[in-house]
């Protein structure tokens, strides 16, 4: 590979976390050159998290990040779409973008729901903005979907005075992400904070005032949202030299280069190997943004370290902190430390006796000590793992 001016144009396109990070470690990491931080949408680089949680409820009205963009001598082009993709050259709605690198970072998009065109999705700044208008003591809120977004705004709605039915389509929230059971513990979460849920059914359309269910159930709603998934935003790199799996994922190597000669990728949009699972992950969550956009500045400044750590991510929903760290199959193992019936609790996940996924419900320790456990591949004492008044570090010789 031919190592890179260190003085030509880097363009960055996607102004999240992960875009945001690689402009940050491009700089810091020595790149003299002009940076140009691309994002569609018209504000400052921003964090999204506090969307679905501070933003609804009305805490907070910006969570731009607290980085000096003049004085790193980053130049942001907010409100600029990516067009098209070509060698040297980025074609965007105002213009060429000339560069000597590039980097991808357009993130996900919610996946729209079919039948219900003009449901709100909870995506962007002006995404949660517009829901929190609405979000008013009475209001009927119905959301389809019961993962993580949907789980945290119905915390939200709840607390605001909505009246609030999320609807599931497959047999407990979180179904696809962890176990059937595990799900059920938390289905028992909504009842307790007065939120209806129905499980095994989807939205079949929305009409107004009202959402129509696959079973025929019509339920009263003054605002539908969407949270059943997100697909990598990466259509406009259709006939571009950058390689797409089926999902439409940016396919990258462990140093997170696509491709394409001179373009790498970081954050929701790509796929990348990792020997530590044995196969390629798509991670959508603000730890793989934040370390992978890092990662991939790095790469471009031509360091060789690959880029595989312990993935993880954090919910806090029902007045609780849930948080996940590995990377489970249905296969493996699974080892309660504590009940689930308990108010903190944590299972983990064993492959021929190692530790490779540790969930945890208010036991943050527990999840910090799995992380480290997870990466350097233990092998704990079930026994000993299985005793919540062991410390998990201990568990392992």
């Amino acid at each position: 590979m031919v190592e890179l001016k260190r003085t030509g144009r880097v363009v960055v396109v996607g102004a999240g976390m992960a875009g945001a990070q690689a402009a940050l470690g491009l700089r810091r990491g020595g790149w003299e050159g002009r940076i140009s931080l691309l994002g569609e949408e018209p504000h400052r680089p921003y964090d999204r998290p506090p969307l679905s949680k501070n933003v609804l409820l009305g805490t907070v009205d910006d969570t731009a990040f607290d980085i000096d963009w003049e004085q790193l001598g980053v130049e942001l082009l907010p409100g600029r779409r990516a067009l098209a993709l070509e060698p040297g050259v980025l074609r965007t709605d105002a213009g060429e973008l000339p560069y000597e690198a590039l980097v991808l970072a357009t993130g996900a998009e919610p996946r729209p729901l079919p039948g219900a065109p003009g449901a709100r999705l909870l995506r962007t700044l002006d995404d949660a903005l517009a829901l929190r208008e609405r979000l008013r003591p009475g209001v009927r809120l119905v959301l389809a979907g019961a993962g993580w977004i949907g789980a945290e705004t119905a915390t939200v709605a709840r607390q605001l005075g909505c009246e609030v039915t999320v609807v599931e389509a497959g047999p407990a929230p979180l179904t696809g992400a962890l176990p059937e059971a595990l799900g059920a513990v938390m289905a028992g979460w909504y009842a307790a904070a007065g939120v209806a849920l129905h499980r095994g059914v989807g939205v079949l359309a929305a009409e107004p005032g009202a959402v129509v269910l696959t079973d025929g159930t019509r339920l009263h709603a003054d605002e539908l949202l969407v949270g059943i998934g997100a697909r990598p935003a990466t259509g406009w790199l259709a006939g571009s030299a950058v390689e797409l799996d089926p999902s439409g994922a940016v396919l990258v190597d462990e140093r997170l280069r696509t491709t394409a000669p001179g373009v790498w990728a970081a954050g929701d949009c790509v796929s990348y190997p990792s020997a530590r699972t044995g196969t390629r992950l798509a991670v959508q969550h603000w730890d793989h943004a934040l370390q992978s956009g890092g990662a991939a500045a790095a790469s471009v400044l031509g360091s060789r370290t690959p880029y595989d750590p312990v993935p993880y991510f954090w919910s806090e929903q029902f007045g609780r902190m849930v948080q996940y760290a590995g990377r489970h199959a249905d296969s493996d193992e699974l080892l309660h430390r504590g009940s689930p019936e308990e108010p903190s609790w944590t299972v983990l996940w064993l492959r021929d006796g190692v530790l490779v996924a540790a969930l945890s419900v208010d036991r943050p320790r527990d999840l910090n000590q799995a992380r480290r456990l997870i990466a350097a591949r233990a092998v704990p004492d079930r026994a000993l793992a299985a005793d919540p008044s062991v410390q998990l570090k201990a568990a392992v010789a």
